[in-house]
């Protein structure tokens, strides 16, 4: 498995973690939460030399879909999210693109996914956990063969306790 952080620019909160997930055979690929900077993901697609099957959001917050519309016209790849994550992405309520001074979302998810779903990039598979909180249909996703989990921003770093 292939696995890439980016640390992606944004004027509201400085970066966002943008994650790319491959399978090294297949040479499939996943973005997850694509912030913005969409010629960063693309440079770094180039260099892994793989094709992206899937663009994922673990929410629609406008921190987090900056690159969401030009990264999927640029590569054809699917858009996926939670069903109830789904609805919220035309919301600019709830996407508060505003924010970053960007357009609202025009675009609809390609698939829409539920708890406990799996998604497969090449033979990696990704569990999805419906994780809604920081928004109604917030997600997680899980590869259990790898012990990693990306949570978005379910889990902010300083933010928990033991009790």
């Amino acid at each position: 498995m292939i696995l890439k952080r980016l640390k992606i620019e944004n004027p509201i909160s400085s970066y966002t973690n943008c994650y790319i997930i491959a399978d090294e055979e297949k040479k499939e690929a996943m973005v997850i939460d694509p912030a913005g900077e969409c010629e960063k993901i693309l440079d770094m697609l180039n260099i892994l030399e793989i094709k992206l099957k899937y663009i994922y959001l673990t929410h629609c917050h406008s921190d987090h879909i900056g690159a969401l519309e030009e990264l999927r016209e640029k590569t054809g790849a699917k858009l996926l999210t939670h069903r109830t994550e789904s609805e919220n992405l035309k919301n600019p309520n709830v996407t508060l693109t505003e924010n970053l001074g960007i357009k609202n979302i025009e675009i609809e998810a390609d698939a829409r996914v539920d708890d406990g779903d799996i998604l497969h990039i090449g033979n990696i598979e990704l569990k999805v956990i419906h994780t809604p909180g920081h928004t109604s249909g917030g997600s997680s996703l899980y590869i259990e063969k790898e012990k990693i989990v990306f949570t978005g921003d379910t889990l902010f770093k300083g933010t928990y306790r033991k009790i």
